[in-house]
């Protein structure tokens, strides 16, 4: 029985085929991982990076955030770079972890309606080594997770409608009160937590 529902919008900047944002979610019995990699720039190029960094991700599902960031650096040496965010939940321990590097972004909502916005570390994955941090807390059940890249704007997440549970609504309602001429590459995931029936 899936734990968390899920749902994502995703667009290109106005005028590119490419997106240069790519993602990837998955379940398993004992966690739930989503991450959102957007190359620098746009089109081609930017989805190439993009892709590697998801290929990675989706090869280690269970490795640690640490070891994925780790990997995903490994691999884009000589490639244009990216800006990453990565969350897991881990069922087991009723915990959640996240961390962002660069300009992906993370809301969290509580059963009770308390929001809270994580701050993303700066730069971006490019072969280097660079620090980061990772936010480490309680997952309690009911809660949202909105995960989304730079063409989600401020005013785009003071929205009430992110207050609604049904993830569907939330992706669906964005789609349409978004301006329809984005100036980025655009991905919004909803996510809702039920926690273990």
């Amino acid at each position: 029985m899936e734990q968390v529902q899920v749902s994502v919008f995703q667009q290109a900047k106005t005028g590119n085929y490419y997106c240069g944002d790519s993602f990837f979610y998955e379940e398993t019995d004992r966690d739930f991982v989503c991450a959102i990699a957007d190359g620098l720039g746009s089109g081609e190029l930017a989805k190439e990076s993009s892709q590697v960094v998801i290929d990675i991700i989706k090869s280690n599902i269970h490795a640690s955030i640490e070891t994925i960031i780790k990997k995903c650096n490994e691999q884009l040496q000589g490639k244009r770079g990216v800006v990453i965010g990565i969350l897991k939940l881990d069922f087991l321990a009723s915990m959640y972890s996240f961390s962002s590097i660069g300009n992906i972004g993370i809301l969290t909502i509580t059963d009770n309606k308390q929001k809270k916005r994580n701050i993303p570390n700066a730069g971006y994955l490019a072969g280097y080594h660079r620090p980061f941090k990772i936010v480490r807390e309680k997952l309690q059940p009911n809660m949202m997770f909105i995960m989304f890249s730079d063409g989600v704007t401020d005013r785009d997440l003071s929205q009430k409608y992110l207050m609604t549970k049904n993830v569907q609504e939330i992706t669906e309602t964005f789609k349409h009160i978004s301006n329809v001429n984005r100036s980025d590459d655009t991905t919004l995931i909803a996510m809702h937590y039920k926690g273990a029936d």
